[in-house]
This record gives structure tokens, C-alpha cells and sequence, in this order.
């Protein structure tokens, strides 16, 4: 291979050529890069081969090697507005025949010629008619070919590469030395493209075909409309809107959010660059945007009372010095993914409400369906007071609420970093009518744009805009040309999904009384037609208890028991045995602590370690002394030395000889016994809660540093966080493990006890944060681990039945929620094939 690339780069089998391939007559000394077979003809031969190719690149033999020649040097005059042959009887040279043709080829200098004969029409419309786009209307000397518009264009699309990268390739096409520089033309190039857009805009959207100017169209003519969303008069059965039982089928799906990363920085103005076709398309129009803005920037808002919204209430600390606009925020079609018509806007600081609402209620403008249903992530915050402030948006955003159904949630993804009220009130997966549906779709389109604000964020505003709104388009395109294998791939899984979780539910209700089935079904129903007006059946009504209540309990059942007359200690026996715990809390804290040390500690911090060493030698010695009055037996197990832990080498290391602690054949009073069951029951429930909270908060700060933080010295700090949570995470897992290893022990002595169902064997894979379990798998296909689970107790108790209803509930929602999936995508796609006859009628009549 490496012989034929070097053999290419001579006269082959040419070598001994003398006459020109064509004439057969002058001496052969041109070839062509671009056409086939690679030929040597004379300087006339190679002009006349090339009056329908003007933009070939060829090469010139100087004797020892091809060098690079232009065509305009060989003599070729490129004749506009005349077919190939035809004279023009008053040619006009362009303007001192200086003109720059950029092509998929490289960068050309061509020789043009005018028309200026009876038939002559404009030279900017003489260039297009020969598919060269003209950089100006006003003696143009550059154009650039359709061919290199529509490349750059798709190729834009696809791999977001920058017009500067594309640029540059050709100019290194045209010549890779870099010694003859090509005449520069990127500015130009960047303003051809940036009509290309705009005009390919109009085109696909039947404006050519309109009396009405482009400046004169209504507000998102040309957007790409979702075929699979309902759209009355389109695509809808005629009374729809009188369904009953079904009316769900015909609800629009909306997902909200802002993207920070498509910022821009503070460069021209809205007066020096002002967008072509603002409002056509996805963005709202600028100026009655900007005034909204600006009248509305000093309106308070409140903060958010949810934990996951800590990092939007701070959004203002990050990226904004120095920026014009701070990100978009937008609304999109939540189950196929299509950004709605104006339904994008710019954001200048946080995600405020009064920008959001106007950029929510301007892509709202256009449907007139009566159910609506809102995916926000932070909706639980967002829909308080929304309707007050709607009715401060201008009039022509107005929204009519009073037949509407409106219902508000939080994407799947984002759920679980919401309190447990949001996650119980605001999930897809137990409200009925909403299929499969996640709400997740706009996060998806970003991923998608999210490379482009390289590009972006150093554009004008006008040009920032309509670059944004072509790659919008092409989004909605390319989801409109997949909606069939989409729908037809969701249904695949769908239909047997359906089927598979309806007889687990059928199955499950088997084994249940009629009557609590019944009790429940109502109490379902009730919820889901009125969710804040009854309790939520998906909440767990246990009560797990606490180690500080069974200590409240020991101390009031000891209240009722006189002491023992022999007893010499004020501690009361439930008080030995819960201080004993406590003690052993604060031998595995100073054995870590110690073990923090390392060999570089300071003094400060190796004398702070001794005090408290000091102070735990002081507390188990008296300890042990209590023990001895309710547990003389265990002074045979300590040293004869050692009648306290004053004496032991380091005072973490002393055994408390508890009674989990003791051999199986030592001698101890079981209601010492029960009364440490209790309490390492308690203990454990509390590690499991502390546990519990520990891994929401790891989430929640892993979140927050992945989002709004940036720079080696905040990262650092933001991961010290993170480790410190990671530790308090591996504390309360060894807590409750070694409270469950002391319950086993207690139970295998106590045949009378048993420990709780719930407390289960705590593994490595059990622990894990709710968001983590949900990037594994759904809620539609999953159970959480058993440490998010409750109510799996021992059959008979209040617990375990508890923990069955809630069972059934999800059980419940899963299966409707897949047969309702089932039935909509069947519904959505009736609508898009309804909607493209309705299209084709479109155009048909234009």
C-alpha cells in the first residue's frame, strides 16, 4: 500500500507520456486530484475538461514533481447565468477579478464573470442560481458552494464541531504547507452559514410558499411540532374533551428545566447583532422577553424548604462574573422528547420563577388540552403560588385554568435528593394516568447540546440564538423520523411487562382477606383522586422503635420493681446495661481516633487523645464496679490484677462483658439478658435511621459538588465533605452490624425471643444511597434495597402488616402503570400517523 501511495505521487505509467491524453497533440503536463483516472492533458485540454467542474483541484508537472496549480491560472473563466457553451454578449469581470469560492474542496480563487446582457438578473441571484451562496448582495467576491453549507451543516449537527475547525480544514485542504496562505475568508463563511440556517428554517417550514414576509410570522411557524403529543383538530378524536374514564389518554406531558453550561459571555449587544428569526422557532422573542425581565427583577422568591434545592437557592455564586446570559431554561415534550414552539428562553442569574413561568407559559400558549401534567425537578417548590404569578404574566401568555387538570411532578432521576414528603407526593410512579412516563426527557437534550456551548458562549446575542434554535430544530427532527421505532420499542417492552407485573399483582392479592383488600383498594382510590386531601398509602405507618424510647420504657417498668435490699449502687440495672452500650460507643471512638493519629501528629492533638482516654478509664472503672453488683460472676472473668480497667494498657482494649459478651456456659440472669436484647434491638434500628441519613447526605453533597463546584481548592474542600459522610456511613454500618452479631447472640440464649424480620444481614450492597439504587434500576422494575424498606417484621405483628400494604401499594402502581404505558403508546401511535395525514394535507394545499 505504501508503494502505491508513493507511486500516486509520480506520472505512474504516464512516465513516458509525451502527448496530451485528449488532443493527442500538445505536451501533457496537468492533472486533476478530484476527477477519475488521474490523466495527463495539456493547459487547453485540462481548462475544457473542467468548464462544468470549476472547483477541481489540479496539479502542474514542473519536471520533477506535481506542484499545485488553480484552474484560474490555466485560464479557466467561470460564465454566470448562461448555460455551458453559450456566449454572453456583455460579460462583466468581477470586481478586479478577485473572487474567493469556498467549496468542500478547499478554499478557490476563480475567475468570474458577470452577466450583463439583456437577460441578466442580479449577481447575487446569478451566483445562486449557479448553487453559490453570495457572502454580500453588494459586489460580492466570495461565495461559498451549497454543497460546503450543507456539509458544514450536518456535520455541525453531529459531531458540533466549531465553523472555525470546519474553516480551517479547508484551508488546509487546499494547501496542508501552510506557505501560500489562503486568502481569509472565515468571517465570511461564518455569516453565509449563518443565513443558510435561517433560510434552510424557513424552507422546511412552508414560508416560501406564504405571502406573508418571515418578520410578519406568527410566533413558532417554524418549529418542529411533536406528531405523537395530542393537538386538537390534528391529531385528536372529535370529543376528547368529553371522555370519561379515558380523558388521561389525552394529556399533554410537559418536562421543565434550566441548563447552566449554555451560557454566554458579555460580547456585542442585542442592536449590534440582533437574531434573525427570534420567536419563529424555540426561543421566545427577545424584546417583550427582556422588558418581563427586567420588570419582574427585583420580585422576591422565596427559598427552598426542600433538602435537595440548597444548590438552586446558591446558583447565583457560580459562573455569573462576567457573563451576559447565565444558561437557558426550557420546556419540552416530556415522553418523546421535542422542545415545544417558544418554549426556550435565556437566563441572567438563577432559575427564577418569574423567567421560568414566562418561558413555561409561552410554550403553553398553543395547546388547547385541558390535562396537563407539569415534570419539573423542582416542582414541589415551583408549583407554590405558581397561579398568582401567573396572572402577573402579559396578557398574551394568559392561561385558562378553571377546565384544566393540572398535575405536578419530579423526575425519576431527581426524586430521591427530595425530602420524603416531596418523594411520596410528587412521584411518576404512584399517580395514576401516566403510563412509564419518567420526565427525564429535556436532561436527555441537553447531553445532546451541551457540546455546542464551546461554540456558543462567544457569539453575539442574535447569532447565539439562531445557532441554538437550527440545533433545536434538528433535535426535534431527528426524535419526529425515530418516533416510530421508538414507539414501536417501548411497546415491545411494554406489552409483556404488563402482563408479567398484573399477574404478580393478581397473585399477591390471592394471599391477602378480602376485606383489608378492599379496605386498602379504597384507600388508594381516595389518594389518587385527592392526594393532599388524604394520607398517602405508599408511607409506612410503623413505628420503629428507638434506642431512647426502649431506655424510656426499661426506666418505667424499673420504676414499678423495688430494688434489691443487697443492691449498693444507684444504677439501676436497664441504666448498667445502656450505659454499658454507650461506653462501648466511646471505645471504638477513641480506638479511631487513636488510629487517626499517624506518625506526624502534634502534641496538641496526642494530649486531646489522652484526655479522653483518661476520662474512659474514669468511666469504666465506676462502671465496672456498678457490674459487679448485678453481675458478680464476671470478676472471675477479669484479671486478678485488673479488678478495674483502670489498669489495662489502653482502656478501648477492656472488655465489658456484657451479657453477649459472656461464654455460652457463664451464669447470667436473663433479664439482664432481655433487657440488652431490647436494647441492641433499639440500637440497631437507630444505626439503620442514622445509616439511612448518612448515605441521603453523601448523595446529596456528591450532587451538589458535581453541579456547582469548580476549582482545586473548592473540590478539595467539597471532598473532605464527602469522605467525612463516606466515614460516618462505615460507622453506622459497623454499629449496626455489631448490634445484630449481639442480638444473634442473645436470641441463640433466649428461645423465647427472636429478632425483628427487618433487621437483616447488612451487606456491602445494601448499602447504598436511594439515587444509587435508581441508576441501577427503576422503580417499575426493582425493589430498594431492605435497608429503604420497612414493615417485614414477624408474622402477626402491626409491622409486618404495614409492611404488606405498602407492598401491595407499589405492587399496585407498577402494574397499572405498565397497562397504562401499554395503552399509550397504542393512543400516541393512532396520533402521529393522524397528524401526518394532517401534515401532508398541510402541504398540499400550500
Amino acid at each position: 500500500y505504501l508503494k502505491e501511495l508513493l507511486r500516486g505521487e509520480g506520472r505512474g505509467e504516464q512516465v513516458e507520456q509525451t502527448v496530451c491524453s485528449s488532443c493527442q497533440a500538445s505536451e501533457p503536463e496537468f492533472r486533476c486530484k478530484d476527477c477519475f483516472g488521474g490523466l495527463l492533458y495539456c493547459q487547453g485540454c485540462i481548462v475544457k475538461k473542467h468548464v462544468e467542474n470549476p472547483l477541481h483541484r489540479i496539479e502542474r508537472w514542473n519536471g520533477s514533481f506535481f506542484e499545485r496549480d488553480t484552474l484560474k491560472r490555466a485560464g479557466l473563466v467561470v460564465q454566470l447565468n448562461h448555460p455551458i457553451g453559450e456566449l454572453c454578449l456583455a460579460p462583466k469581470q468581477a470586481w478586479n477579478n478577485d473572487f474567493t469560492v469556498i467549496d468542500v474542496s478547499g478554499v478557490h480563487e476563480v475567475s468570474v464573470m458577470y452577466c450583463e446582457c439583456p437577460k441578466r438578473i442580479r449577481r447575487h441571484q446569478q451566483l445562486l442560481r449557479s448553487s453559490w451562496y453570495p457572502a454580500t448582495t453588494d459586489e460580492p467576491k466570495t461565495a461559498a458552494t451549497f454543497r460546503v453549507l450543507e456539509q458544514y451543516h450536518l456535520l455541525s449537527f453531529e459531531s458540533k464541531a466549531s465553523a472555525y475547525e470546519f474553516y480551517s480544514s479547508l484551508c488546509r485542504r487546499t494547501d496542508n504547507t501552510g506557505l501560500p496562505v489562503p486568502k481569509d475568508r472565515y468571517d465570511q463563511f461564518l455569516r453565509m452559514m449563518r443565513e443558510w440556517r435561517h433560510l434552510k428554517m424557513l424552507k422546511r417550514s412552508g414560508v416560501g410558499h406564504e405571502e406573508t414576509m418571515p418578520e410578519d410570522l406568527p410566533d413558532g411557524t417554524c418549529a418542529v411540532i411533536c406528531p405523537a403529543c395530542p393537538q386538537p383538530e390534528r391529531n385528536l378524536p372529535s370529543g376528547w374533551e368529553n371522555a370519561k374514564g379515558n380523558r388521561w389518554l389525552y394529556s399533554l406531558f410537559v418536562a421543565i428545566d434550566a441548563n447552566f453550561r449554555l451560557k454566554r459571555k458579555k460580547v456585542s449587544s442585542e442592536s449590534a447583532d440582533p437574531s434573525l428569526g427570534c420567536g419563529l422557532s424555540y426561543f421566545v422573542r427577545d424584546e417583550p422577553f427582556r422588558e418581563h425581565v427586567s420588570s419582574h427583577a427585583r420580585d422576591s422568591q422565596d427559598k427552598s424548604s426542600c433538602a435537595s434545592h440548597k444548590a438552586v437557592n446558591k446558583l447565583n455564586t457560580k459562573f455569573s462574573e462576567g457573563l451576559a446570559t447565565t444558561g437557558v431554561g426550557t420546556i419540552d415534550c416530556a415522553r418523546h422528547n421535542i422542545k415545544l414552539p417558544c418554549g426556550v428562553g435565556n437566563l441572567n442569574g438563577a432559575e427564577r420563577y418569574s423567567i421560568m413561568d414566562y418561558i413555561i407559559f409561552s410554550g403553553l400558549r398553543f395547546t388547547r388540552v385541558k390535562d396537563i401534567n407539569f415534570s419539573y425537578d423542582i416542582a414541589c417548590q415551583w408549583s407554590k403560588n405558581l397561579w398568582s404569578r401567573v396572572s402577573k404574566l402579559p396578557s398574551y401568555l394568559s392561561f385558562e385554568r378553571a377546565s384544566r387538570f393540572i398535575r405536578f411532578f419530579v423526575p425519576k432521576f431527581h426524586l430521591p435528593a427530595h425530602i420524603a414528603r416531596c418523594q411520596m407526593r410528587f412521584s411518576f410512579n404512584w399517580m395514576p394516568g401516566v403510563g412509564r412516563t419518567d420526565g427525564e426527557a429535556v436532561e436527555r437534550g441537553w447531553a445532546n447540546i451541551n457540546p455546542v456551548a464551546t461554540s456558543t458562549k462567544e457569539m453575539g446575542p442574535g447569532h447565539r440564538i439562531d445557532t441554538l434554535d437550527d440545533y433545536f430544530g434538528d433535535w426535534n427532527w431527528k426524535k419526529v423520523i425515530g418516533l416510530g421505532e421508538l414507539l414501536k420499542r417501548r411497546l415491545e417492552e411494554a406489552i409483556p411487562a404488563s402482563k408479567t407485573h398484573t399477574a404478580d399483582l393478581k397473585e399477591f392479592e390471592a394471599s391477602l382477606p378480602p376485606g383489608t383488600l378492599q379496605t386498602w383498594r379504597k384507600e388508594m382510590v381516595n389518594w389518587e383522586s385527592d392526594p393532599d386531601g388524604n394520607q398517602n398509602p405508599f408511607e409506612s405507618r410503623s413505628n420503629d422503635p428507638t434506642l431512647a424510647s426502649i431506655r424510656l420504657e426499661l426506666a418505667k417498668e424499673e420504676a414499678l420493681i423495688p430494688s434489691p435490699a443487697s443492691a449498693a449502687s444507684d444504677m439501676t440495672a436497664s441504666a448498667l446495661i445502656s450505659s454499658g452500650l454507650d461506653l462501648m460507643e466511646q471505645r471504638r471512638r477513641l480506638r479511631s481516633d487513636r488510629e487517626g493519629l499517624g506518625q506526624h501528629a502534634t502534641d496538641i492533638q496526642k494530649t486531646v487523645v489522652e484526655q479522653r482516654s483518661t476520662i474512659l478509664r474514669n468511666k469504666l472503672d465506676s462502671w465496672i464496679r456498678a457490674q459487679l453488683h448485678y453481675m458478680p460472676g464476671v470478676a472471675r472473668l477479669r484479671p486478678l490484677d485488673a479488678p478495674s480497667a483502670a489498669q489495662e494498657d489502653l482502656p478501648e482494649d477492656a472488655n465489658l462483658f456484657l451479657p453477649s459478651d459472656l461464654p455460652v456456659d457463664f451464669e447470667c440472669d436473663d433479664a439482664l439478658k432481655k433487657m440488652e436484647f431490647k436494647l441492641r434491638v433499639g440500637q440497631a434500628y437507630d444505626a439503620l435511621a442514622a445509616l439511612r441519613q448518612s448515605l441521603q447526605l453523601r448523595s446529596y453533597l456528591l450532587n451538589y459538588k458535581a453541579q456547582n463546584i469548580s476549582g482545586q481548592t473548592l473540590t478539595t474542600k467539597a471532598q473532605g465533605l464527602v469522605n467525612k459522610a463516606g466515614k460516618k456511613i462505615t460507622w453506622h454500618r459497623d454499629s449496626y452490624t455489631l448490634a445484630r452479631t449481639a442480638l444473634l447472640v442473645l436470641a441463640e440464649r433466649l428461645p423465647d425471643l427472636s429478632i425483628p424480620k427487618d433487621l437483616k444481614i447488612l451487606t456491602d450492597n445494601d448499602v447504598h444511597a436511594m439515587t444509587d439504587v435508581m441508576e441501577a434500576q427503576t422503580e417499575g422494575r426493582r425493589r430498594l434495597t431492605w435497608i429503604w424498606r420497612s414493615g417485614d417484621v414477624s408474622q402477626g405483628d402491626d409491622g409486618l402488616q404495614d409492611g404488606i400494604r405498602t407492598e401491595w401499594c407499589k405492587a399496585r402502581a407498577r402494574a397499572l402503570r405498565w397497562t397504562e404505558e401499554v395503552h399509550l403508546l397504542k393512543e400516541e401511535m393512532r396520533r402521529t400517523l393522524q397528524y401526518m395525514l394532517w401534515h401532508a394535507r398541510w402541504w398540499e394545499v400550500r
